[in-house]
């Protein structure tokens, strides 16, 4: 997404706004958001256009329609497309290096049939508007992921900077650190803000979350359909920046390190 933007606001952006539309034309009684921890102050685009979303649902949830809209937000979901747990298991059975893009990289995580029965059960309980957090557990280090995924196949892991460090007298499969990659977080969070309530469900929580009314929603909206037309990608970010609380593109975070390291 980060190197496809406009096609990234197009598809959880405006994708989204057209299924909420639909949703409500057609008295959809349940309408429910698959987001992210992505999206809480977001560094990359993705994060963003999955906050994006969650804004659509916000500002048509206060409207008075049958539909009810929810969005749950959650992290990885072990085994699914782009999960790291098959992407780790096909570098070990390769020989390796397993890749890992930072040491002290973090993620939550859950099984699939989890988040598939959360994701039913807080869907059951919206009152519309709700944004809803999956109790995701502790976070867990990548870098210990993959030293117990080798170790479990009876191999010895150990680590290397780059590729063609291979040394077999080390140990069996190297973990070559990659580097972060663009607008990648060393940590994911739930909440952009510090507000939560349990629910009738003890691994359900509800967020309060700021959100936009329709008229700036729509406001938004238009300016990023402009951009797009014209093809601007920088003025594209900007009306992200100024219309999702905490977006930081990388470029922003670069700048602040090297401030600070000056």
């Amino acid at each position: 997404v980060e190197d496809n933007v406009i096609e990234g606001i197009n598809n959880n952006g405006f994708g989204t706004f057209t299924l909420v539309q639909a949703a409500i034309e057609l008295d959809v009684e349940n309408f429910t958001l698959i987001s992210t921890d992505k999206a809480v102050r977001p560094t990359n685009v993705m994060g963003a256009s999955k906050r994006i979303a969650e804004l659509i649902c916000q500002a048509y949830a206060k409207e008075a329609f049958k539909t009810k809209l929810a969005m749950v937000r959650f992290g990885n979901v072990l085994g699914s497309s782009g999960s790291v747990i098959p992407l780790f298991q096909k570098q070990i059975e390769a020989g390796g290096p397993v890749t890992i893009t930072h040491t002290e990289i973090t993620r939550y995580f859950m099984t699939i049939s989890e988040a598939a029965e959360l994701v039913l059960q807080a869907s059951a309980m919206t009152k519309s508007g709700d944004v809803f957090v999956l109790d995701m557990g502790e976070p867990v280090k990548i870098a210990d992921l993959a030293v117990e995924m080798i170790k479990l196949e009876g191999l010895k892991p150990y680590f290397i900077d780059q590729p063609d460090e291979v040394s077999h007298e080390t140990g069996h499969i190297p973990i070559c650190i990659t580097g972060l990659r663009s607008g990648e977080k060393l940590y994911e969070e739930l909440l952009i803000g510090n507000n939560s309530v349990n629910t009738i469900h003890s691994q359900i929580f509800k967020a309060n979350e700021d959100f936009l009314n329709s008229k700036d929603l729509n406001f938004y909206l238009d300016s990023l359909k402009e951009a797009e037309h014209s093809n601007n990608v920088e003025k594209l970010k900007s009306i992200l920046k100024d219309s999702i609380h905490g977006f930081t593109p990388e470029k922003e975070i670069m700048d602040i390190i090297q401030i600070q390291n000056n």
